[in-house]
């Protein structure tokens, strides 16, 4: 008779019908570790949601948003490992001034960054705690491009950590007979973005209809998009490890990066296809510039190539599972 399986619980804020990065995250990691455990996935852990059953470990995403989840294990389990993966706003906002936040780094058992960079924002007794484990996404080939337009995605639900107006803001300094065309992807969380969104789309434009606005889409539906695309843009003021970025590496198409820690953690120091944050000029110069400089395009798309590796899906799942593996062994 085969021993139990010891049993993992995965606790992210964001589940299927948010649609959003930390939610893709929490559910490929159930996927990878339910082979080996019994894994359950939930937006909060408590031990009356367990049905009186403890979890022989934790992993929650979002320390500050998780934290009354990451405390209540910790006080009902303190000898049992408790993992927390750290999102954009944790490190880049949260872990410097939210207590909550700040309690769940002391009360982890181990530490997990979604990108190199995101070491560097932790103390020295945190990050040796820590591990960085970078996300993935299956290869697939590019659609063939179209030939009137210049698709360029974004993906991702308007709010103030995605600046989104940037790339919106960007498209009116194109020049007139520019083929470039943003296809945007994303539920507006405030009705100023869907204003803005929706006077885009009604804008008459010189030559090629500039914006389109699809609003939320399934997953698989958003990939094709992506995979439709030329380039995708991604104009975060903070990300912890886009899932965007690897969805769009993996699949040839190259990405267009708001230069913050955690978009260089991904694409590296010396990529090309950076602008400058909230830089709206900025970017509607190397928007112009990759649809009309070929040689430009297939160099943003080598720089990518070159990083594809670090986010294949045979490396996560590997590193998800030491991960819990290492968590779980006596001391």
């Amino acid at each position: 008779m085969r021993p139990p399986k010891a049993t993992v619980a995965i606790i992210s804020p964001a589940l299927r019908k948010a649609n959003n990065g930390n939610w893709q995250t929490a559910n490929r990691w159930a996927r990878f570790l339910q082979g080996d455990y019994d894994v359950t996935l939930a937006a909060e852990w408590s031990t009356a949601s367990q049905g009186g059953a403890l979890p022989d470990c934790l992993i929650a995403l979002h320390a500050r948003r998780s934290a009354e989840s990451i405390a209540r294990f910790a006080e009902a389990c303190p000898d049992r490992p408790l993992i927390v993966v750290l999102t954009g706003t944790d490190l880049y906002r949260d872990i410097r001034t939210d207590a909550s936040a700040q309690r769940s780094l002391e009360l982890a058992t181990h530490l997990v960054v979604l990108q190199d960079e995101g070491l560097a924002e932790l103390a020295a007794a945190h990050r040796a705690r820590c591990r960085v484990i970078y996300q993935s996404a299956p290869a697939c080939a590019p659609a063939a491009p179209r030939q009137n337009h210049f698709d360029v995605v974004l993906v991702g639900h308007m709010r103030a950590e995605k600046d989104p107006l940037t790339p919106m803001r960007a498209l009116s300094l194109l020049p007139d007979d520019s083929r470039v065309r943003l296809i945007h992807i994303g539920g507006a969380l405030d009705d100023a973005y869907r204003q803005e969104a929706l006077a885009l789309e009604a804008r008459a434009w010189p030559g090629v209809r500039r914006y389109v606005w699809l609003g939320n889409l399934p997953h698989d539906e958003t990939l094709q998009h992506i995979r439709k695309a030329q380039a995708m843009v991604i104009s975060s003021a903070m990300e912890g490890g886009a899932n965007v970025i690897i969805e769009a590496v993996a699949s040839g198409v190259p990405v267009l990066a708001s230069r913050i820690p955690g978009n260089v953690g991904m694409l590296g120091r010396d990529y090309e296809g950076y602008f400058p944050l909230g830089d709206a000029a900025q970017l509607a110069l190397v928007l112009e510039r990759t649809s009309r400089d070929a040689g430009f395009l297939d160099r943003l798309r080598q720089q990518c190539a070159i990083r594809a590796p670090l986010f294949a899906p045979a490396r996560e799942r590997a590193e998800v599972s030491k991960l819990v593996a290492d968590a779980l062994k006596p001391e």
